[in-house]
């Protein structure tokens, strides 16, 4: 969901789906998409409207952005990190690597 919501598909006050949609487009138990849905709102990026379902809050992106900043991307940087050592490879020669790659993802935008 959180995808979703970076990509524009689920926009800032949109309703999310429910728990048991959610359960039926992931073969999933209602009850561990409920648990993921209040996952959400527990990190802020979904909230409830009583008796309507949850809706993308306004902080949403900048929320799962940062999250994933720190969690995702800096458990990659560290594993990255571990090999360019292991391989001896330069600060210079990672930053350059990563340099090309992001020139090269920015022409395919």
């Amino acid at each position: 969901m959180e995808t979703e919501i970076l990509s524009g598909h689920i926009e800032v006050d949109e309703k999310m789906y429910s728990q048991y949609q959610l359960a039926d487009m992931f073969n999933i138990n209602p009850a561990t998409a409920a648990k993921g849905l209040n996952l959400l709102a527990d990190a802020n990026i979904v909230y409830k409207k009583r008796g309507l379902g949850m809706f993308v809050s306004s902080e949403a992106k900048a929320l799962i952005i940062d999250k994933r900043k720190s969690q995702t991307l800096g458990k990659l940087v560290k594993e990255i990190v571990k090999e360019a050592n292991y391989l001896n490879v330069s600060e210079e020669e990672l930053v350059e690597m990563v340099r090309v790659e992001m020139r090269e993802k920015g022409d395919s935008r």
